[in-house]
């Protein structure tokens, strides 16, 4: 058994599911991430070594306030500068880095945290024939949690690359990385980003 991997080497049912790496989450912007720009070389080397069975997603903010559902209503309040009608699509769009593997590598927009909602990413997953998810991106307690945690009800087998995930804050990138090994470590396995390159095909 590969070192750090509680059920082996990735197999060829193994996709690399990157969360959220947006330019809207670097530097000048209230979402900035300070941590993104160093856990981006990392993510680039897992993008880079089979952009072809690399997902990306995006966090896709609603257009206008009316649009916003429930709760997401005075998410929206507060960060106003952050829906559609006020920001610059450019924004929104993956880092220039990863950026440039679109094709061969997928885009996977999402409204909300996670990305199972809708259920068409589980479909398109399922469809290929995908049971394990390498699992980057940011943010460690927000959108990846949501990643991970729905794909553990989902029954895919997790991948977190500790190495090549992020927060705003090192604070909860530090309890949620603690939780996924003490409280989930049966089905959320964490490996380094050489880890994964070291047997991944």
């Amino acid at each position: 058994m590969a070192s750090g991997f509680r059920y082996g080497a990735p197999g060829p049912g193994a996709v690399h599911l990157c969360v959220d790496m947006q330019r809207v989450f670097g530097p000048g912007s209230a979402w900035n991430m300070p941590w993104m720009e160093q856990r981006l070389p990392n993510v680039m080397r897992l993008a880079e070594a089979h952009p072809e069975r690399t997902v990306f997603t995006r966090f896709i903010p609603p257009a206008r306030l009316e649009e916003a559902q429930g709760n997401w209503l005075p998410y929206y309040q507060k960060w106003p500068q952050m829906l559609g009608e006020s920001l610059d699509p450019d924004w929104l769009r993956l880092t220039p880095e990863l950026e440039r593997l679109v094709p061969p590598a997928r885009v996977f927009d999402k409204p909300v945290y996670s990305p199972w909602i809708s259920g068409a990413l589980h479909r398109l997953l399922r469809e290929g024939g995908i049971d394990t998810l390498i699992v980057s991106g940011g943010e460690t307690d927000v959108c990846v949690l949501a990643t991970v945690m729905g794909a553990v009800d989902l029954g895919y087998r997790v991948i977190l690359v500790s190495d090549a995930t992020c927060s705003s804050a090192d604070e909860g990138h530090d309890a949620a990385l603690s939780i996924y090994a003490s409280r989930f470590g049966q089905q959320i396995e964490s490996v380094t980003t050489d880890q994964v390159l070291a047997c991944w095909f």
